[in-house]
């Protein structure tokens, strides 16, 4: 197949996303796709795009391409540049197929997905609808808490509101403050007096115009894959310091993962019916990963959704799919084929 391999763009997690790219792009073509790697936002403007998917093709190059646009990144988006770089439109339409390696804010959150509907550009994961809502967890709280998936009790803030005490809210310290639309832990902090909660609404606010603040749940964090609608085994996630933040996330040794989780059959099961649910109520097709916590006395509750779920070497889709016997390259050509199942 002729595969456009998507990372990049302009979001928080754009040096995630080159990564989640960079590794994918080589394990299709380990299984002898035509695969290439684009950056959405910078594009390729010396492809040949009737001949871009053909001979020998160095992955690691077209990454270090990549990789030295991130310093303009930020100049780029203020000076209004278009979303899709140089000759991207037209190598997504020339392939068969756009494996979505995108993160964050301008790839995750349906955007892309439904410009890609408008071009009738087939391309992995879920629509452009269930993207949307899964990247906005106010939203994704609401739907939860009103179909029966347990998530902690929280609620949205807007730049300019005034300031609600906890008790207004009904909470107490201590409580998560976190962007709503962010992802890789970016824009999450822990509150733990009235001082850090309008330090980490601060923070928050820096990066969107609305947050969450929900109830803190003290306990072990377990992630589960959902793939074509069934739940994958579940992974414990135990960060050696501190909470499962970005730094926890894409560093080496910085966390401790458990797969199988070490749950009783009961717990597992429960959790991955959850995971299945939360799939259902947000409308996701395809894959996504669900995040949970679990208290000592084993109340589960699902944070959120992540439709388009990390894929860099310590991701836990992977791990997960391991534990089935799956391996990388062939976990990237299922996530494929039961995408494709959209059309």
């Amino acid at each position: 197949m002729k595969i456009v391999v998507l990372a990049g763009g302009t979001s928080t997690e754009r040096d995630v996303s080159i990564v989640s790219g960079t590794d994918i792009c080589k394990a299709l073509r380990s299984r002898g796709h035509q695969a290439i790697l684009v950056d959405v936002f910078f594009g390729w403007e010396d492809a040949d795009v009737a001949t871009a998917f053909e001979g020998e093709y160095d992955v690691e190059q077209a990454a270090e391409y990549i990789k030295s646009f991130n310093g303009q990144v930020e100049s780029c988006v203020a000076e209004g540049r278009d979303f899709f770089g140089p000759k991207v439109m037209e190598l997504c339409k020339a392939a068969d197929v756009v494996f979505l390696a995108l993160h964050g804010a301008n790839g995750e959150d349906g955007k892309v997905q439904a410009v890609f509907d408008l071009f009738h550009i087939k391309y992995t994961g879920t629509d452009y609808l269930s993207s949307a809502m899964a990247m906005d967890k106010g939203i994704t709280k609401k739907l939860f808490s009103s179909n029966g998936v347990p998530t902690p009790a929280g609620t949205e803030i807007h730049r300019g509101e005034n300031l609600p005490q906890l008790k207004e809210l009904g909470m107490d310290f201590p409580v998560v403050v976190k962007t709503c639309c962010g992802g890789s832990s970016v824009g999450v902090y822990i509150a733990h007096d009235q001082e850090e909660y309008e330090e980490a609404l601060k923070g928050a606010f820096s990066y969107e115009e609305q947050v969450v603040v929900e109830e803190y749940i003290q306990g072990r964090e377990f992630s589960v894959g959902v793939v074509d609608g069934k739940a994958y085994p579940v992974i414990e996630i135990a960060p050696v310091e501190g909470f499962y933040d970005y730094k926890n996330k894409y560093s080496a040794g910085a966390a401790v993962e458990t797969c199988p989780a070490e749950l009783t059959p009961e717990q597992t099961k429960q959790m991955q019916k959850y995971a299945e649910k939360g799939c259902q109520v947000l409308g996701i097709q395809g894959y996504a990963r669900l995040d949970f916590m679990m208290k000592e006395n084993g109340e589960m509750y699902c944070l959120e959704a992540n439709t388009l779920p990390g894929m860099t070497p310590t991701s836990l889709l992977p791990q997960e799919a391991a534990a089935l016997g799956m391996d990388y390259p062939a976990l990237c050509e299922e996530l494929i084929r039961i995408s494709l199942k959209k059309y």
